[in-house]
């Protein structure tokens, strides 16, 4: 998996809350987009207070990648891709602003020329054949995943969107498309409790006609437990017909460090939980959480 090196080319700020960064660079030319709307990559930022001194990792033959022997290690932050324009180069990535984290603060004070690194991306959303429908939920995070993914939606789909921003100041225009119906709420995003799965339940609530829909959710990690329970144990989703994506935890660190402290017995027992292949891993994963829910994480 290569790992590409990029400049800031330009800075755009979108809202009080979120700043749009295009990416240059003529190593962009081998990024090779899925063209999946929710696709994402690494981003692998300068270590130190100089925001020129970028010491990139390289790839490995496994897939991945690992620092050079001596060099300090990049931090490293996942991001979702707005959009790419191939044939200049040129990639956008918008970044959610708040007062602490590491990307946040480079995205703050972002320049022109500014070097950074990035990796080739994945995509997750995966509509079905027969998609007639759609229902789209996010916070801020997944905002602009959620606007990507509705540029690329066929004519003729109808789309549900709902967005959990921290307050009116940050409201974005989506793309405009026929058939797409926006809705903005306001909490959740570290600003108050997250209510991700009430917006789910209400635009999906049990009874609703599953034939042909599909439902997309990005957000608060923990907030989405309850979420994908929803959507496979009570409305009996089939795991091709939605995706559930976390996108960052609160207190990161701090949940890290608790998970980390847990007993060696009980972290295999956590990984053990992924070993089972009879199960599809959307059942795994709700075996996973809800684990975690019970250890208090």
């Amino acid at each position: 998996m290569p790992i590409h090196r990029a400049v800031v080319a330009r800075v755009q700020p979108l809202s009080t809350a979120m700043t749009r960064i295009t990416f240059h660079g003529s190593d962009l030319a081998a990024f090779l987009s899925t063209g999946v709307g929710d696709e994402y990559v690494r981003l692998f930022l300068p270590h130190g207070p100089d925001r020129a001194d970028l010491s990139l990792p390289e790839a490995t033959d496994d897939g991945g990648w690992q620092t050079p022997d001596g060099c300090p290690e990049a931090p490293m932050r996942t991001y979702t891709i707005r959009s790419v324009r191939p044939e200049s180069g040129e990639i956008d990535i918008d970044f959610v602003l708040h007062d602490h984290g590491v990307a946040s603060g480079w995205a703050a004070a972002a320049r022109p020329g500014d070097p950074i690194g990035l990796n080739t991306p994945t995509g997750l959303y995966r509509a079905p054949a027969d998609l007639a429908w759609q229902v789209l939920v996010c916070d801020l995070t997944g905002l602009p995943a959620a606007a990507r993914i509705v540029e690329g939606t066929p004519d003729g789909v109808r789309t549900r969107v709902v967005v959990e921003a921290p307050d009116p100041s940050c409201v974005q225009p989506l793309p405009d498309r026929p058939g797409v119906r926006t809705t903005w709420t306001y909490g959740g995003n570290g600003h108050g409790p997250s209510h991700l799965a009430d917006l789910v339940g209400a635009a999906i609530p049990p009874g609703t006609d599953l034939t042909g829909g599909y439902v997309w959710v990005a957000g608060q990690t923990n907030a989405l437990r309850t979420v994908r329970r929803y959507l496979r144990k009570d409305l009996g989703l089939p795991p091709e017909r939605f995706k559930v994506v976390g996108y960052w935890v609160p207190e990161s660190g701090t949940w890290t460090e608790r998970y980390e402290a847990l007993p060696a017995a009980v972290r295999s027992e956590l990984d053990a939980l992924w070993d089972d292949p009879a199960d599809e891993p959307e059942d795994l994963a709700i075996r996973y959480e809800t684990r975690l829910s019970e250890l208090g994480l």
